[in-house]
């Protein structure tokens, strides 16, 4: 396990979310719309809101609260409540079908079709986001059913540095980019 995930500024953020699952998890279901950097850093700031990152716990809050604990400056995600609805339903997932440890959704996985299967049925988890959840779980982890789902293309787990963070954020903003010049491009 790495003693941290340079996907924040902050050193505190980026041990957590390497040592705690649900941590890693929650950046993941929130990274959608914001830098990584913000993504990552709510687990951090949600701890220090609720005083937890229990599944369980936060499955059970109250759905006001915890868009409250999203709301609070600065905010967690700049759409607070869908993204306190996503954690609260990837938290009532994970308690519920994993005892509320996070890891047994890769530990326990039989194969990298299972584990595919397993992320991907998460709340907030498409096809990018297991690839990119995958390549952290083999790259960082090691975890082996991980490996088939590490992507050519840059993603988060080839990030060992804020060097790379920045190169990668460089890379994607590129890629999307050129991605628009193509639907933009007026068809011959």
């Amino acid at each position: 396990m790495p003693a941290a995930l340079y996907f924040t500024d902050s050193d505190e953020a980026n041990r957590l979310i390497a040592s705690e699952p649900l941590a890693l998890l929650i950046g993941f279901a929130i990274d959608q719309q914001v830098t990584v950097q913000q993504a990552f850093s709510g687990p951090l700031r949600l701890r220090q809101r609720i005083g937890t990152l229990d599944a369980a716990s936060i499955a059970a809050m109250d759905p006001e609260g915890l868009e409250n604990a999203f709301r609070e400056r600065p905010a967690i995600h700049r759409f607070p409540r869908a993204m306190a609805r996503r954690v609260q339903e990837l938290c009532a997932v994970v308690a519920d079908e994993y005892g509320g440890q996070a890891e047994r959704i890769w530990t326990e996985a039989t194969d990298a079709a299972d584990l595919r299967k397993r992320i991907g049925e998460l709340p907030g988890f498409g096809a990018m986001k297991i690839t990119g959840f995958g390549s952290v779980l083999a790259l960082h982890f090691g975890v082996e059913a991980a490996h088939e789902l590490v992507p050519e293309h840059p993603c988060l787990g080839k990030i060992n540095s804020p060097e790379d963070l920045a190169e990668y954020q460089a890379a994607k903003r590129a890629h999307k980019a050129a991605l628009r010049a193509q639907t933009e491009a007026p068809a011959l």
